[in-house]
């Protein structure tokens, strides 16, 4: 009893101001736990797009930029982020931040941050060089070029989408939106940089997204039928995902089955004996008509079981090549693929 009396007299004692103080205390400091959290984000978000731009810079063996690779995605993993969070990038590249701060901090001499005319003029060189290797088709040296021309000027929202371009073109779809997500970074209001990174999370099956960057790109550029046709396919791609038969399929069977290299590996798988006796009694069935009473659901099985058998033999003589067809499809889908560089 004395002891609830001791809270009692307590509890009555303190001022209402004091609890009024203490709630508007807790409220800032929940505020700012949130702020915090934002900018955490953000400064994951520009480590994350500073080691991809390390793993494009062609100095690294192969085990090193694995190793690159797997701490970007440690560090997607950990801060909640991803190559498509584009509102988290920030207007400068993290090495500039940096030289920036020591030389207002420490006082040190360091080169100037903007590239010289000569820099200029000769990244300019290697943006055309990529350009052309883009319609001669050899990506991979179009990359080279682009990533040169970035080191030399790291300002150039340009580079970086044209590069963004190549690696779309090679199936490195990640990497495309990386450099997507630094052309936007630097020029807010370049449709092209959103344009390609609608195409690249298309290819990913980011339908959302895609649509999403599609529409930001329109509303740079509202007479762009690129874009229009793009924001279109990939609308059209979002409703037939959410259909079972697409879902189950992975890929538009129109396109693969007039595809040179799958027609070719269907005649292959043909050959065996188990798909053989499967069709063939497909066909003896469909003979018989209606005479065979209910053979109809049998067809039904047989062709569901002819169909099981000929996946599982594609998928076992040759799981790269279904891969490549997809990304092939993919690519090909897009009226984006005529789109003139920069």
């Amino acid at each position: 009893m004395r002891r609830v009396m001791r809270i009692r007299w307590y509890q009555s004692d303190r001022n209402p101001h004091d609890a009024v103080a203490g709630s508007r205390q807790l409220e800032k400091s929940s505020v700012f736990e949130v702020k915090k959290m934002a900018v955490e984000k953000r400064l994951a978000f520009s480590i994350v797009q500073f080691l991809r731009d390390q793993t494009h810079c062609g100095a690294l063996n192969s085990d090193e930029q694995e190793s690159l690779e797997v701490a970007i995605q440690c560090l997607e993993t950990t801060f909640k982020i991803s190559s498509s969070d584009c509102h988290l990038a920030v207007p400068q590249p993290l090495t500039e931040i940096f030289l920036n701060s020591l030389l207002k901090n420490d006082n040190l001499t360091l080169p100037e941050s903007s590239p010289s005319p000569e820099d200029i003029e000769r990244a300019e060189q290697l943006k055309n060089e990529g350009n052309n290797h883009m319609k001669e088709e050899n990506y991979r040296c179009a990359v080279e070029c682009y990533t040169k021309a970035i080191d030399l000027d790291l300002r150039n929202a340009v580079y970086y989408c044209n590069r963004a371009a190549a690696h779309s073109k090679l199936g490195n779809y990640t990497e495309a939106t990386g450099d997507c997500e630094r052309a936007i970074g630097i020029d807010p209001s370049y449709s092209k940089a959103y344009g390609r990174m609608g195409l690249a999370l298309t290819a990913m099956s980011k339908y959302p997204e895609a649509i999403t960057f599609f529409k930001k790109a329109l509303v740079l550029d509202p007479e762009n039928d690129t874009y229009k046709s793009n924001l279109k396919i990939a609308e059209q791609k979002q409703k037939e995902a959410t259909s079972p038969i697409a879902a189950g399929l992975g890929f538009d069977m129109a396109s693969l089955i007039n595809n040179p290299a799958f027609i070719s590996m269907a005649a292959s798988v043909m050959q065996n004996q188990q798909v053989q006796q499967l069709m063939s009694g497909m066909m003896s069935n469909a003979v018989g008509g209606p005479a065979a009473g209910v053979g109809g659901l049998s067809d039904i099985s047989s062709l569901i079981e002819a169909g099981q058998q000929f996946a599982q033999q594609i998928q076992q003589q040759n799981p790269e090549l279904i891969e490549q067809l997809r990304n092939h499809i993919r690519s090909r889908s897009f009226s984006g693929s005529a789109e003139e560089h920069s």
